[in-house]
């Protein structure tokens, strides 16, 4: 909040100050869009306030200027501010001296800024010019009037220069808030923009791309629906109509390419512009799931175990009895059902287990897999158990790299997934399983059947606990399990019905497993005498390293060093910032590892293990080198 104080306070300095200088004054960017003028500028041209409001056109104010005669008679006005338009997109250093048509004599001083764009200074020189040819016609005849405006054009003359070296301090000193302004925002991993009252970009901190790929990063001109895309435009704008009414509008969207979770802040400002801040929250949103999901299972176990536990010595009294009554002399017919009463006690403790299963300790336990292989072992290990009638092809699109998951849950899920297709086609059939990546966010991994589908009580319910279509044959747990199992990964499991029958798509974030890699290496730690030990353990493992004791400085090292290519970071660190806010903010494609000495129930850590791999303290350079040279599971 005090920062925002500051720069409106720092921007009527600014505005006071240039309309306390004699000289007109405009300030255009490199988009030809007005940034700032002065209250002369208005003045000496006239201009209606549409035209000297920030974000103004400069191809409308010269168009205006032209009409109206101020250049002159101009056989072609379009053609003419064409030129104008080009000459001023060069941005090179100018001068000129022109009359204008009330007889005014005005000199034009450009100079070009250093992220594009000029300042323009206009003075008025008439009372300059009428004593240049006052001293021209009456050469001949000098006299004390003479001498006395040549000594008032002296006095002028400094104090033009005076404000002249105001003015460009003024320049300077703008300059530089802009860059220290433009350093920040581009420095913050989201994207942050300004738009006009026509919805078209006058600022950005050029991030778009990186939290919404495949855009672009020049953006400033254009309108917001052709820098998002339709699909994505339909998206934020009755959200984008809201701010431009005045309300602040916060909210959350899944983008159309790559299906990113992004976080969008639309927030209006006196000018009738919006300001817009764009986060790419996915990785948040996966450990928001991941976590939602153990608080469930958690609550579940809690509410289960009583129960299960009274439930099961129940079951042990009946199967006692009945075996007790399956040694009496009983009349014709009773054994049968002594035997089927076991039989059922024996199911409901099986079904004990599977709920067991279900609310019990699950913890993901990531490592580097190789899904080439963990596909094709699937196939091997589920083939035995399919009719001699019924294919089973497995379609690997993911790349040729090891990526980070628990290969025992997923190929349990998998596994789960083709039996129950099994049992949907019946003795014939085929089962696919493809896989493929999502931009760099997700592997999404389908298992399909050409049984009959599933039908809409199925859709609507099967994902919920001990609903089964397989009669006494389910036990109704089976999909639950698997959803259970995307959901504490941070992904997500859907259901539908295709032309050929019925399909599972399972999503699961994709993390790459760190390749074997030298080069430099960033070391965030806070303990002077473990950041040390860990330095040592980098150099002998080949890696040059530069060091960091708090987020914020780590953050800046990363910026600004692009030869980085790992960055080692304990969770806990100096200052208010964590690893997991250095992990969020560096450069996408940079490799991390997170340390801690954090229990695992700490929820910073469980954080922690649903973005990046996560090394337990102490742990040795054995453990460190493995973890970062891994090549597959």
């Amino acid at each position: 909040m005090s920062l925002k104080i500051s720069e409106n306070r720092i921007k009527e300095m600014t505005t006071a100050g240039l309309n306390l200088i004699g000289q007109a004054l405009s300030i255009y960017d490199n988009q030809l869009r007005l940034v700032q003028c002065n209250f002369r500028f208005q003045e000496m041209f006239d201009l209606p306030d549409d035209l000297v409001r920030p974000g103004a056109r400069f191809h409308d104010t010269i168009h205006f200027l032209a009409s109206r005669g101020e250049y002159g008679k101009v056989e072609d006005v379009d053609e003419m501010v064409r030129q104008r338009v080009e000459q001023a997109l060069a941005f090179e250093p100018h001068y000129m001296e022109r009359v204008r048509p009330n007889g005014q004599v005005i000199s034009v001083e450009g100079a070009p800024l250093p992220n594009g764009g000029w300042v323009a200074v206009y003075t008025d020189i008439t009372r300059t010019k009428q004593d240049e040819d006052l001293l021209r016609a009456r050469s001949e005849e000098l006299s004390e009037q003479l001498l006395g405006r040549a000594e008032e054009l002296s006095a002028t003359n400094r104090k033009l220069a005076a404000t002249i070296t105001a003015l460009e301090e003024a320049k300077r000193q703008l300059t530089e808030i802009e860059a220290r302004t433009r350093l920040t925002t581009e420095m913050m991993p989201a994207h942050i923009a300004h738009l006009d009252a026509d919805g078209r970009y006058d600022y950005s901190n050029r991030r778009l791309s990186s939290v919404m790929p495949g855009r672009p990063s020049d953006i400033l001109g254009l309108h917001i629906s052709e820098a998002l895309g339709s699909v994505a435009f339909q998206r934020v704008e009755p959200h984008l109509q809201r701010a431009y009414k005045g309300k602040i509008s916060v909210f959350e969207f899944t983008e159309d390419r790559d299906a990113r979770r992004l976080r969008v802040s639309f927030t209006p400002d006196e000018q009738g512009g919006v300001y817009v801040m764009s986060v790419d929250i996915t990785e948040e949103t996966q450990a928001r799931v991941a976590l939602q999901q153990s608080r469930r299972r958690a609550m579940a176990a809690q509410m289960t175990s009583g129960m299960a536990h009274d439930f099961s010595n129940l079951l042990t009294i009946i199967l006692g009895m009945q075996s007790r009554l399956e040694k009496m002399d009983l009349p014709d017919g009773a054994h049968e059902l002594v035997s089927a009463t076991q039989a059922t006690a024996q199911r409901g403790g099986q079904l004990l287990n599977r709920i067991a299963d279900m609310t019990g300790n699950r913890t993901p336990q990531p490592k580097a897999t190789d899904m080439r292989g963990l596909l094709e072992d699937l196939r091997i290990l589920a083939s035995p158990s399919l009719p001699r009638g019924m294919g089973l092809s497995v379609v690997n699109n993911l790349p040729d790299q090891a990526v980070m998951l628990d290969p025992g849950m997923v190929q349990d899920a998998l596994l789960n997934l083709v039996l129950n297709a099994r049992d949907a086609c019946g003795s014939s059939g085929q089962i696919t399983i493809s896989a493929h990546k999502i931009g760099s966010i997700w592997t999404e991994i389908t298992v399909s059947d050409t049984g009959p589908g599933f039908s809409s009580e199925a859709l609507e319910k099967a994902l919920n606990p001990f609903f089964t279509t397989k009669g006494s044959g389910g036990s109704g747990l089976g999909l639950p399990m698997v959803y259970d199992t995307v959901k504490l990964a941070g992904g997500d499991l859907s259901l539908r019905n295709t032309p050929s029958g019925a399909s599972v798509v399972l999503r699961l974030p994709y993390r790459p497993a760190l390749l074997a890699q030298e080069g430099l290496v960033l070391l965030v730690e806070d303990s002077d005498d473990l950041r040390s030990q860990f330095r040592e353990m980098l150099i002998d493992l080949g890696f040059s390293v530069i060091e960091a004791t708090s987020a914020e400085e780590a953050l800046v090292l990363a910026a600004e060093i692009d030869e980085i290519v790992l960055v080692l970071s304990d969770i806990r660190l100096e200052g208010p910032g964590t690893g997991l806010d250095v992990l969020n903010a560096i450069r996408p494609g940079l490799a991390c590892i997170l340390m801690t000495s954090l229990p695992y129930s700490d929820p910073l850590h469980r954080k922690a293990l649903n973005l990046a791999p996560v090394l337990r303290k102490p742990f040795s350079q054995e453990q460190l080198s493995a973890l970062i040279r891994t090549e597959a599971a």
